[in-house]
């Protein structure tokens, strides 16, 4: 992966955005003790950067986001296995976008990316780190996990196309030598 320093400011600020959103404006719903669910838009820059940037950029941003988001504002021990979901959570899109669908970034293969990505990190992994570190059961977990994911992954791809739209728009007003 290439890195020149207008990417590191768009990781830098994607990995901002991330933690602030977050820990800052969501809410963390307790279920058992520990945060069952989290409602927020704190995973969207994660998979923007995987859908916009590429895979590793993407888990770059959702390792540095959840392990600085740590630093920054800790909620409880820190979990390794929570950065790693969180890696995922930009990986598997942006592997998907690049990789397996050939850099296709309509909005229903957006929306597939999305899916995937959410599914195996939100809807697998995290509920299972949960049930194995704390004893939480799958059947309180997964019912709020579901509703969730069932109105952030449109909300998501959305929002990811339209960004990446907006990009598109302005490079093409850039070259054509006009500005906003």
């Amino acid at each position: 992966m290439k890195l020149s320093t207008k990417k590191i400011a768009y990781l830098s600020f994607l990995t901002a955005l991330t933690i602030i959103l977050t820990r800052v404006f969501s809410i963390r719903i307790p279920i058992a003790g520990v945060e069952g669910v989290r409602i927020g838009f704190g995973a969207l820059p994660i998979i923007f950067a995987g859908v916009a940037f590429g895979p590793v950029a993407g888990g770059i941003v959702g390792a540095l986001g959840d392990l600085l988001g740590y630093f920054i504002n800790p909620m409880g021990a820190y979990m390794p296995h929570f950065t790693f979901t969180s890696f995922l959570t930009g990986f598997i899109p942006g592997f998907m976008v690049f990789y397996v669908l050939k850099r296709c970034r309509t909005l229903p293969i957006i929306f597939i990316s999305v899916a995937v990505g959410q599914l195996i990190s939100s809807l697998i992994l995290v509920p299972y780190f949960i049930n194995t570190l704390f004893g939480v059961p799958f059947t309180v977990l997964m019912p709020p996990r579901l509703i969730s994911q069932l109105i952030n992954i449109p909300l998501y791809a959305y929002f990811i196309k339209v960004l990446l739209n907006y990009d598109a728009v302005k490079v093409r007003k850039i070259k054509a030598g006009t500005s906003c």
